[in-house]
């Protein structure tokens, strides 16, 4: 099962094809990631309070 590069956490095949960059078999940041989130343009930036 795929994980999380940020945290480690497991995330579901179908999402990694959803928000993963195509060729990328596990995403840099999930749900449960509390410190970084994706931005619009594809990029992680941390989260703001």
């Amino acid at each position: 099962m795929p994980e999380c590069q940020n945290c480690g956490g497991h995330v579901t095949e179908r999402y990694v094809r959803v928000f993963a960059p195509d060729g990328v078999d596990e995403p840099r940041v999930c749900p449960r990631c509390e410190d970084l989130t994706r931005d619009g343009d594809g990029t992680i930036r941390e989260t703001r309070a």
